[in-house]
């Protein structure tokens, strides 16, 4: 009898699984919690399940439209600041294996382009053309997407709003199974951003004088970074009684309702010669307010501008000639100048240490489902750093 042939089908089958997601589906509109369809991971890629999720005013960015150009438009996965678990991993994957915990960094890190090689990978060539596609850096095409089948864009290219989440091996940073989960998420954007804004970016020295203005979750932590790198002077300068009582608890020695409030005491703070380094960590940029805060910062000062401009203003007015004449300096800084395989680390090694506070910087908590309750807390003032936690 002749054999039979038998073809044998030898591809891989595609799991897919099924999880929920906090989706923005247009400009101005509620976050929708939704369940989501999620390939697995391809090849440089990472399945995790998220534990927490900051909820930072760049989502809220989004929301407005105020980043329009430079990140996803709707329907996109929000969140960029979070940690889980790892689940698995594709192929070529070698820095995580499954059971690892890691912190998920906002900017991917690939290591070879120019920026990440001359030691710049807060500003990756390769994440930064990717951004704004919210799409997988490997191939631009999307793991996530709605039950009606359509193709769902990630904030940062991680999406951390969601209960389980793939993303690019560039963007996952191995920490410690010790550090709490909860803690360890803050360091996906708020406190290195801060913390390096005045380390790195400011390059705050011993006993500088220093303003921060806009203590929430960013300039919390900028006011955690002067304090550790020595300044004698830590001014927060917010319009929330909340947020300037907090940042003492991080170290700031004075607190002032507004920049005008912080310029009539200039004399008394800083011995009439102005501050020395100026950190702009407001929760949306603002022209006239930068403009202001320029007069705080005295001869050779530093004022570095961390927080996120609108997209739409294109101008800001600084006196020119002082930058001639007192010699200042206008800076800017994305993820505090730092870098997510060094400092997320050195970082979580100074919290268990004693050395930087995490524990408090947490007011809230909330499930997924109640993630518009955490933003309307946010820019009602009530909370230094609102945060999502999943089972």
């Amino acid at each position: 009898m002749r054999p039979v042939n038998v073809t044998v089908d030898t591809s891989p089958t595609i799991a897919v699984m099924k999880t929920k997601a906090a989706i923005l589906r247009e400009r101005n509109q509620p976050w929708s919690v939704e369940e989501i369809e999620l390939d697995p991971p391809k090849a440089g890629e990472v399945l995790i399940k998220m534990k927490a999720s900051g909820i930072c005013h760049s989502q809220d960015h989004i929301k407005t439209g105020d980043l329009a150009g430079l990140t996803p438009d709707p329907p996109v996965i929000g969140g960029h600041e979070g940690s889980g678990v790892v689940l698995e991993v594709g192929d070529t994957v070698t820095s995580v294996e499954p059971g690892d915990h890691v912190v998920l960094g906002f900017i991917p890190a690939c290591g070879r382009c120019p920026s990440c090689a001359s030691g710049h990978s807060n500003v990756c060539d390769t994440g930064g053309a990717a951004l704004p596609t919210g799409l997988q850096i490997t191939d631009l095409t999307a793991r996530h997407h709605d039950l009606d089948g359509n193709d769902l864009t990630l904030d940062c290219l991680i999406g951390t709003f969601a209960h389980h989440t793939v993303v690019n091996e560039a963007s996952v940073v191995k920490i410690d199974k010790d550090i709490p989960l909860d803690k360890a998420a803050l360091l996906g954007c708020g406190v290195v951003t801060g913390w390096g804004s005045a380390v790195y970016a400011a390059e705050v020295g011993a006993g500088d004088f220093v303003a921060v203005v806009g203590v929430g979750g960013v300039g919390s932590n900028a006011v955690q970074g002067a304090k550790l790198a020595g300044a004698r002077v830590v001014a927060a300068i917010d319009p929330s009684e909340f947020k300037r009582e907090q940042a003492q608890e991080f170290g700031a020695t004075h607190s002032f309702a507004s920049i005008t409030e912080a310029m009539e005491a200039l004399g008394e703070v800083t011995f009439e010669r102005g501050f020395d380094k100026v950190i702009m960590t407001m929760g949306v940029g603002d022209g006239d307010a930068l403009g202001e805060a320029f007069h705080l910062a005295g001869k050779r000062g530093r004022i570095v501008v961390t927080n996120i401009h609108p997209t739409s203003e294109q101008s800001i007015a600084v006196p020119g000639s002082l930058l001639t004449l007192f010699e200042k300096q206008l800076v800017g800084s994305l993820f505090g100048s730092a870098n997510i395989r060094k400092d997320i680390p050195q970082l979580l090694e100074l919290y268990t240490q004693g050395q930087l506070e995490l524990d408090g910087l947490v007011t809230n908590t909330y499930p997924l489902e109640e993630v518009n309750q955490g933003f309307e807390d946010m820019l009602a003032h009530k909370n230094v750093r609102g945060l999502l936690v999943f089972d």
